[in-house]
């Protein structure tokens, strides 16, 4: 090979190249090239991905930056080894951290500190002055720089075919010649083909905020940014042969390659005169006596003894150590925290007490969290209290310092609507146009329908709209910018930007580095995922009211376990707020389900995802469960995999497990397969598998039906398959928050909404459903109220719920805190307030959540006295009486229920008092319009009518198009299905309705209830004296 590329820009160059770092490699390949430098502006961020293919293709890649300086021309920087490349990252990092994320703020004299062992490439100017020549002042920026690195310079040329391409080469050889700097060829490549130009003109204008009429000379001149083939650029250099050689020579001494990078995982966590291994294994064994006693079960010691192998053969005690030490920081500190997710396959970590399941119980397969197959380390997912997480990943970061510890970064791709809004600007498409153009985009397909094209009034044959659908469809899964992940952390022993570039986060007190979760993947990186759940915040919360209540000394672990009246309330989908089984898909499983034992709520979370539905495993387990279908299985070795799932695969694991067993892949094999069944990923990659898989059945006995049928339950989990260490994590949760509501549905309620926002109810329906329970709801007030909502004595069966002061729209936690302190024993008067310090927007907002109930006023009355606090005496004139206190007493007109029901949604989001629809039930009837609690009471096949406020609209990809309603009277909630042929001719109705009334059909199953929607209509204006209505939650 007699030339190299070695400027390229990817689109991680967001908004500048317009090409994938894939695709840049792919053509590269093709062209033959041994060796292409990635050179992405001020950033890494692309290089991994670029490593990857390449190394896929044979190739080489070599990982440099375009550094664009604040004070001179730019510079190609490739580093030579690996120690050139921890500077440029360092360099990367210094310029990230002295600005806000997004931006990289750099100056030569950062170059300058950070050049040794760096390969550098001045950049000239595409244009000459008048004299064609180049400015003096980068004439004498490349004597600097000539002065600054030696030997390690070039001189860039680039072709621009502006005209004056001959007249720029003499000038650089001039210059070339009188600093002694070799000349280099480059393309300056921003697209792999040329087709891209377009698109990268659209980036341009999206980058400048311009239109194209408008860009001008800030697109490029014509499309010769594509990559182009070693022969046509030697062509091109012909009459400068040396530029040429020059680009061979650079690459030849760069040799650095990101698969030397090594991971050394943390020491700090190492106690004295041990191991990592050794400390592991101590603490393992002594978890295992913890948990069982002096004598530790047969089946336990062997899976301590065979992770510990395997993870001594892995070097990754560590890793378990550093996990380990960060869950015993969070329980010293009294936050909740339970591991989820493939760690929960490990008895090691159950030992440790990072996970609270038991995988020897459930046997649950250790390869699903460490495999052989990949040199990589486990993923260890943590959940933490949402509301106390932060303090957990400042531990992180205090503890090993923000130079060896930052979260992982997110790729935040553009998807069709901000594909199209990018776009449709930059071709000056008006705002009307644009929302016509969204309007036109099929929701469950994600692309544009011409049929709706037409229904909005467009033309779908119009070549300025067809070029905008193109470039849009090609900008989709573009970069637009880095995120930060959820929680995944990346700690290491040494310098973290030995490794990748840090930049701030928009968060303030964190900082991410640029690679996302799967290039630290293909690299061998440690992370930790620090995540944050809201129900751990929610059962501590219960936990402390339990304790303080009930004298309870509650834990995860010691929460009776298989309690029938827990599964009972289960099996009756009496499940609002519980964690997991709360939804109006979970609840209509669950009555048909019945879970008995703890495994039958891992079927649960497992069974109502996408995978199990796309590949049709639901209706088949159901039937064998209520022994409507015989279970059957093709041979004892399937039996013994799939006996807990009646011989339906509902988990990855028994994935993994078919494969091996049935179908001959290797253990590497079977992981690779798991990985295409990924549970978050847009897509899975399933598919590929699907001759291996079929013809491995087949010759091992298996009937080619069954094999396909297997195949297409597998490949349902390429949407959403779970994993059933996840499930039987999760289910514990389940239990623990159904066995609260169940025994103590007043400490429940209080701490969900202690612990809000978070599940699928708003604070209305949990209220409800408490009273339901026999929960005694006291209102706001200014006398008993807390900030929190607070448990107060026994009033029947359990103690009754005081609504707290957060649960009032507006107010501030400090200052609710200061009128608390000055409490003493009650306030008389408003007066009190006030002079206690509390403001007087903050005593109007009171006021209006009728919080004054206690000194004998009501709203209205609140409202007038604190109306009159405007001219209460102040400095000299304290304690004198103001004007008001002379006035004639006047007799305010007293508010009707409706108003308050009203205003109590406006400040609080419910109502004590009464529910809205309760107030419009007169007219209801008189339409023979039905309560939910008689629909729910009627024969299956009726025909009803039925109307309540809409709590919950759902529509999911997978229900091909049907709408799921839940809506809510005075009497309870009805749940109505809404078929897409239905959906689309009532759309408006549905989606403007606050009280929606239909007619339908009523469908009952066992103890599940539907109304089968044929008609839908808006009776949001009989509540048209009720100014304030809440809205409802829309999900897809």
């Amino acid at each position: 090979m007699n030339y190299i590329e070695l400027q390229i820009t990817s689109n991680f160059s967001f908004l500048r190249g317009a090409s994938h770092p894939e695709e840049l490699v792919e053509q590269a390949a093709r062209y033959g090239y041994p060796v292409i430098a990635i050179t992405d502006h001020n950033t890494l961020a692309g290089v991994v991905r670029a490593h990857v293919a390449a190394k896929a293709k044979g190739m080489r890649i070599i990982p440099g930056a375009t550094l664009n300086l604040q004070d001179g021309p730019s510079l190609l920087a490739l580093p030579t080894n690996k120690a050139a490349y921890g500077r440029l990252s360092k360099l990367l990092t210094t310029g990230n951290l002295r600005t806000e994320k997004g931006k990289c703020e750099l100056y030569k004299k950062d170059v300058y500190a950070h050049k040794t062992g760096i390969q550098f490439i001045i950049i000239p100017p595409h244009d000459l002055n008048d004299q064609f020549e180049f400015e003096p002042a980068f004439q004498q920026a490349v004597k600097e720089y000539k002065e600054e690195f030696k030997d390690a310079l070039s001189l860039a040329a680039v072709r621009t075919y502006q005209g004056l391409d001959q007249k720029r080469f003499f000038r650089l050889h001039t210059l070339s010649t009188l600093y002694n700097i070799p000349m280099v060829a480059t393309n300056d490549v921003h697209y792999h083909e040329k087709s891209r130009r377009q698109l990268q003109d659209v980036l341009t204008c999206a980058r400048e905020k311009c239109t194209i009429t408008q860009a001008g000379f800030k697109l490029h001149a014509n499309a010769e940014r594509y990559m182009k083939a070693p022969e046509e650029m030697i062509r091109l250099f012909r009459q400068y042969p040396d530029a040429i050689d020059r680009t061979i020579e650079i690459a030849n001494a760069c040799q650095f390659s990101l698969d030397t990078l090594e991971y050394i995982y943390p020491e700090e966590i190492l106690v004295k005169d041990k191991t990592p291994l050794q400390q592991l294994s101590d603490l393992s064994w002594q978890g295992a006596h913890e948990h069982f006693g002096d004598i530790i079960p047969d089946s336990i010691s062997s899976a301590i003894k065979h992770e510990l192998t395997f993870i001594e053969e892995m070097n990754y005690a560590s890793y378990f150590l550093t996990v380990y030490d960060i869950v015993k920081f969070a329980r010293s500190q009294g936050i909740l925290c339970q591991g989820r997710g493939s760690a929960a396959n490990s008895t090691i970590c159950y030992c440790l007490g990072i996970t609270a399941v038991n995988p020897t119980k459930f046997d649950l397969l250790f390869e699903r969290f460490i495999s052989s197959a990949r040199n990589e380390p486990p993923d260890i997912d943590v959940d933490f209290e949402h509301e106390r997480r932060e303090e957990v990943i400042q531990y992180v970061y205090n503890k090993y310092g923000r130079n060896r510890a930052a979260i992982v970064a997110t790729v935040t791709q553009q998807h069709l609507r901000g594909a199209l809004r990018d776009v449709g600007k930059a071709m000056g498409l008006s705002v009307d146009t644009l929302q016509q153009l969204s309007k036109a985009i099929n929701r469950h397909t994600e692309s544009f329908d011409a049929k709706l094209l037409v229904e909005q009034g467009l033309n779908p044959n119009d070549p300025n709209l067809r070029k905008v659908v193109e470039l849009t469809n090609q900008m989709i899964g573009f970069p637009r910018q880095l995120g930060q992940h959820t929680g995944g952390f990346i700690i290491t022993q040494d310098q973290l930007t030995d490794l990748c570039p840090i930049l701030n986060a928009r968060m303030e007190d964190r900082t991410n580095i640029e690679w996302n979760k799967d290039d630290i993947d293909a690299l061998g990186f440690l992370k930790i995922d620090i995540l944050a759940l809201g129900m751990l915040t929610c059962i501590r919360k219960a936990f402390v009211l339990a304790k303080h209540h009930y004298g309870l000394d509650l834990t995860l672990a010691n929460i009776p376990q298989d309690d029938p009246r827990v599964y009972e309330m289960i099996s009756n989908a009496d499940t609002i707020g519980v964690f997991q089984i709360e939804s109006r898909a979970q609840q209509s499983m669950l009555p048909r389900l019945r879970p008995r034992t703890f495994y039958d709520l891992v079927i649960e979370v497992a069974i109502v995802r996408p995978g199990p539905i796309q590949g049709d495993m639901v209706h088949p387990y159901l039937r064998r469960r209520n022994k409507e279908e015989e279970v059957e299985y093709p041979s004892k070795e399937l039996e013994e995999i799939l006996g807990k799932t009646l011989g339906v695969p509902l988990f990855q694991e028994q994935a993994m497990k078919i494969a091996i067993v049935a179908a001959g892949f290797t253990p590497a094999e079977a992981d690779l397969l798991r990985r295409s069944m990924a549970t978050f990923k847009a897509q899975g990659q399933v598919t590929q598998f699907e001759k291996k898989l079929i013809d491995g059945m087949v010759s091992r006995g298996y009937k080619q039906e069954f094999a396909q049928r297997v195949f297409r339950q597998l490949e349902g989990f390429g949407a959403y398959g779970f994993p059933e260490s996840h499930a039987a994590s999760f289910a514990l949760l389940v239990y623990v928050s159904s066995w609260l509501k169940c025994f103590y549905p007043d400490v429940f309620a209080s701490a969900i909404l202690n612990s809000m926002p978070m599940g699928f109810y708003q604070p209305a329906q949990i209220v409800a459903d408490a009273r339901k329970h026999g929960v005694e709801v006291r209102p706001v007030d200014i006398n008993h109220s807390m900030w929190d909502n607070t448990l107060e004595e026994k009033s029947g069966a359990y103690c009754a719920m005081r609504l707290g002061f957060r649960q009032v729209n507006g107010l501030r936690e400090d200052e609710i805190n200061l009128l608390v302190n000055k409490r003493d024993t009650g306030y008389k008067s408003i007066n009190q307030l006030y002079d206690a310090g509390i403001t007087l927007s903050t005593l109007e907002k009171l006021a209006n959540a009728d919080t004054f109930r206690s000194i004998g006023l009501d709203r209205r009355k609140a409202l007038w006295e604190v109306s009159a606090l405007h001219d209460h005496p102040i400095a000299l004139f304290a304690g004198q009486p103001s004007e008001t206190t002379f006035e004639t007493q006047i007799e305010l007109p007293l508010m009707s229920m409706p108003e308050h029901v009203v205003q109590d949604y406006a400040t609080t989001a419910l109502s004590l008092k009464a529910h809205p629809v309760s107030f419009v039930r007169e007219q209801l009837s008189a339409l023979h319009i039905l309560t939910t609690e008689e629909v729910n009471n009627a024969v299956n096949g009726t025909f009803v009518k039925v109307a309540g406020l809409v709590l919950v609209r759902q529509r999911p990809g997978t229900a091909s198009g049907v709408c799921f309603i839940t809506i809510e009277d005075e009497t309870g909630c009805s749940n109505l299905v809404v078929f897409n042929n239905i959906f689309t001719q009532f759309k408006n109705d549905i989606v403007q309705s606050k009280l929606l009334m239909v007619e339908g059909v009523l469908q009952r199953e066992d103890q599940v209830v539907h109304v089968i929607v044929k008609k839908c209509y808006n009776f949001s204006k009989l509540l048209r004296n009720m100014t304030v209505i809440p809205d409802s939650r829309d999900f897809k």
